[in-house]
């Protein structure tokens, strides 16, 4: 069975790339980038949204990097995957949580930081920053007392979520007001897999 994953590790979909590292699985990497290489007949045919990341595996395609993340931990990395059904409805509500509540302000700042550069909206950036403070609130509080978001261990939860909150280190979000959470991002970012699939194209 091919195992094929799309995207480029400079765009969101470093989460997956990140995913299929942490799991260990023998893939093809398509170098795939977010402006026309994702609107090609071919790539359309995967991912008919023309986005990234996606995910071919044997007879199952897949877009969206939390479902990605969490099929393939669930398939071949059952370490990283929760056992119990308690647990994996968490993992699953902390992903949901990272792309509804911290990924729709952040990319407020990413675009006026990185596509509007000669016509910043420094309003917008404002607005976004503060609207942060409250999901960054939660996170901080659920995070005292314990290294990871489930308890002690590395899951999926971990990786979604701080694989959402990359895009932090890139628009230089002060996370000094939130110790749990830099400590966490700290030991997140710091595992080898990570390393390896920000090394890809």
């Amino acid at each position: 069975m091919t195992t094929t994953i799309y995207g480029v590790s400079g765009s969101r979909a470093i989460r997956s790339l990140w995913a299929i590292e942490e799991v260990g699985l023998e893939y093809t990497h398509v170098a795939t980038h977010f402006f026309n290489d994702s609107k090609t007949d071919d790539y359309l045919s995967v991912n008919p949204n023309g986005r990234i990341p996606a995910l071919v595996d044997g007879e199952v395609t897949l877009f969206e990097s939390m479902a990605i993340n969490l099929y393939l931990t669930k398939k071949y990395a059952p370490a990283l995957y929760p056992m119990s059904e308690g647990e994996q409805a968490k993992a699953i509500q902390w992903s949901v949580w990272a792309i509804s509540e911290i990924e729709p302000q952040q990319m407020q700042i990413v675009i006026q930081k990185f596509f509007n550069r000669d016509n910043i909206d420094q309003s917008t950036i404002d607005s976004a920053t503060e609207n942060l403070q409250r999901p960054l609130a939660v996170l901080n509080k659920h995070l005292a007392g314990q290294e990871y978001l489930l308890g002690d261990s590395f899951t999926v939860a971990d990786l979604n979520v701080s694989g959402v909150m990359l895009l932090m280190q890139m628009i230089e979000f002060d996370l000094s007001a939130y110790p749990n959470i830099k400590n966490w991002t700290e030991r997140c970012y710091s595992r080898d897999a990570l390393k390896r699939a920000q090394s890809l194209g």
